[in-house]
């Protein structure tokens, strides 16, 4: 069976649960060879064997972090021609869309982004993807050279499948724009204790029916509740009332949890964009006209300031 290459995103060795995905998914396809970079990438073996990684190609220098991105696509494209894998899989986050980019012009071939789901098919892999404001769903492959694909969190379940997860150590020589571009300072994100937004199953959004950034404790208790992760509307968030760090939409952050809770929020086209994927959909408006009833599972018309606290208190009865 083919090898799938696996871009192993970690911090200081503690893999996160979009690379757990991706195994899922690279099993599908062929034989998961994991890539892990920098410092911490030894320690991410174990996770990784845990869930289906046959081999982990490891590679620890202090470029990683001292440089912005082309380190890491000199590294994945040593392992590419190294491994002449059925595909290489990435996470769907800012850097990691950058780095399957380039790496797709280097190995020559084509790059699909934001896939969702991945399936075999008989000239390669078919990954699904949600396009024009996720108003068609689409099935693609590449029809040329080794396919680069993201994929989406929160596309495929966390699914163990124990395996060798033999590491090895990987040969990289670092190209010369490898130094181009130098990390000068880092800025530790300060801590909610929530989930991070992209990678949560649950996440509880405000718009502009919140009406005031005091308002929003009232969604920051409903997600608490849920062990869930708070977004905002681009109306919220250019009122000032909540972080851009938050927003979702087509010019924030995309999301595709197991649950999304929409409230006061109209539904405008460009907040769908960023939040249609997710899995079950509801809404709490008290606009029964509002386009974004189009779209839900579920539908509350009601004041979110009434219904919210009492889907918060309900919450937490059954969980107490």
């Amino acid at each position: 069976m083919a090898e799938v290459l696996v871009y192993v995103d970690h911090v200081d060795g503690a893999v996160r649960k979009p690379t757990l995905e991706l195994l899922t998914l690279a099993r599908r396809i062929g034989e998961p060879v994991a890539v892990a970079l920098g410092n911490g990438a030894a320690d991410t073996a174990a996770a990784l064997a845990e869930h289906g990684a046959v081999k982990v190609l490891t590679h620890e220098a202090a470029e990683y972090a001292d440089y912005l991105v082309v380190p890491k696509v000199d590294a994945l494209q040593a392992a590419a021609e190294a491994v002449s894998p059925a595909a290489v899989l990435v996470p769907s986050s800012a850097e990691g869309k950058e780095i399957a980019a380039r790496l797709a012009l280097r190995l020559g071939s084509g790059v699909i982004t934001d896939a969702v789901d991945l399936e075999a098919g008989d000239q390669g892999p078919v990954a699904t993807q949600s396009v024009f404001a996720a108003a068609f769903t689409t099935k693609s492959r590449v029809s040329k050279g080794t396919p680069v694909i993201t994929v989406k969190p929160n596309s495929a379940a966390v699914e163990p499948a124990p395996a060798a997860g033999a590491v090895e150590a990987l040969s990289v020589s670092f190209s010369a724009a490898a130094t181009g571009t130098k990390v000068t300072a880092r800025t530790p994100r300060e801590s909610t204790g929530r989930p991070e937004l992209t990678e949560a199953a649950i996440v509880v959004s405000g718009g502009r029916g919140v009406n005031g950034e005091e308002n929003f404790a009232i969604i920051e208790a409903l997600a608490d509740s849920l062990g869930a992760a708070v977004g905002a509307s681009r109306a919220a968030v250019d009122a000032g009332w909540y972080p851009h760090t938050n927003q979702v939409g087509q010019t924030g952050k995309s999301v595709s949890p197991q649950l999304y809770i929409a409230s006061g929020i109209s539904g405008a086209i460009q907040h769908r964009a960023g939040m249609q994927t997710s899995k079950t959909i509801v809404a709490i408006n008290k606009d029964a006209e509002a386009p974004i009833f189009d779209l839900v599972d579920y539908g509350v018309v009601g004041d979110l300031f009434d219904v919210v606290p009492q889907l918060t208190e309900e919450v937490k009865s059954r969980k107490g």
